[in-house]
């Protein structure tokens, strides 16, 4: 059966919605954004302007003047729990950028919400897809992580996290996906610009490692008990210009997020979302995040995850 497309609206104008959003919006089947809203008048512009989509000011102004299926948040992290509230005011199912909120608190508000969030960890529609195919259906695991990007090169429009914040979700999330796990412990070491993190779950432990200002650069090694290797992907490049070198679309990120709206796009008309992450999971992985905080504190030493319970 052939749906009409769903129109979203899009808060939020940054680089991630002009180099990863437009593109993907474009290429995605089923789905339209048709409206933006930024406080810039010239970002609203800018992104406007490629998407063929109305401009606006406020949330307000945009939901009041725009018919929508659902909104997505990719304004800075301390905004998404407003924004998503007032989503679900508007009765609309938000897809809300990663990390959720800046800690765990917020991102349990936001999945309390009704209608409840979807929460958009794009690396699972990237590595998440292809390395999920080689994972064994049981047996503990080893998974080395390393996620580095010079953030200067991407010349964000508002940047005010740190490495745990702006790259570890990416990893803790898509750890727990493809190990299907929960979250038992964790020790941490972290600056602005970078962070180590032991993660221990239910079937594996886990090495992460981030940087924000080292030469982009992915990996993810996955062993298992014995030292076997299962798995190993490493790539370059999220940066200006890999995406300008390469048609809409193609770039690993345009990709992901071109998967990821078409999940969201499932999940709005009641379909199969998978593997689109909910608010619970988004939640959880903040929880690692702020023990990841407190043991960086306590100067690395191990810190019990308390109160995780959603099942990945």
């Amino acid at each position: 059966m052939t749906h009409a497309p769903l129109r979203l609206g899009l808060v939020g104008c940054g680089r991630l919605a002009e180099r990863g959003y437009v593109p993907a919006a474009r290429a995605a089947h089923g789905i339209e954004i048709v409206a933006v809203t930024d406080p810039d008048r010239a970002r609203r512009g800018l992104v406007a302007a490629k998407l063929g989509a109305s401009a606006h000011a406020r949330l307000g102004e945009l939901l009041q003047a725009t018919l929508l299926d659902g909104i997505i948040v990719c304004t800075p992290p301390g905004q998404h729990e407003e924004v998503a509230r007032l989503a679900a005011q508007a009765d609309l199912t938000a897809l809300v950028e990663k990390p959720p909120a800046p800690d765990a608190a917020g991102a349990l508000r936001i999945a309390a919400l009704t209608p409840t969030p979807w929460v958009a960890f794009n690396r699972r529609f990237d590595q998440g897809l292809e390395l999920e195919r080689t994972m064994p259906p049981g047996g503990d695991l080893e998974l080395r992580m390393v996620l580095h990007h010079r953030r200067k090169s991407w010349r964000p429009v508002q940047a005010d996290g740190d490495a745990l914040l702006e790259l570890a979700p990416h990893l803790i999330d898509l750890a727990l996906f493809l190990t299907g796990s929960l979250p038992l412990a964790v020790r941490a070491n972290a600056t602005r610009e970078r962070a180590g993190l032991v993660l221990a779950t239910t079937r594996a432990e886990v090495q992460i490692e981030c940087a924000t200002d080292r030469p982009d650069h992915e990996l993810i090694e996955i062993r298992d008990a014995d030292g076997t290797r299962i798995s190993r992907t490493e790539r370059g490049g999220r940066t200006r210009g890999a995406l300008a070198r390469v048609a809409p679309g193609a770039h690993p990120l345009v990709r992901s997020l071109t998967l990821q709206l078409e999940a969201y796009g499932r999940a709005l008309r009641g379909e199969d979302p998978n593997p689109l992450a909910t608010a619970g999971e988004g939640a959880a992985v903040m929880r690692v995040l702020d023990a990841a905080r407190r043991s960086d504190a306590v100067g690395g030493e191990t810190v019990t995850i308390e109160g995780v319970r959603v099942a990945y």
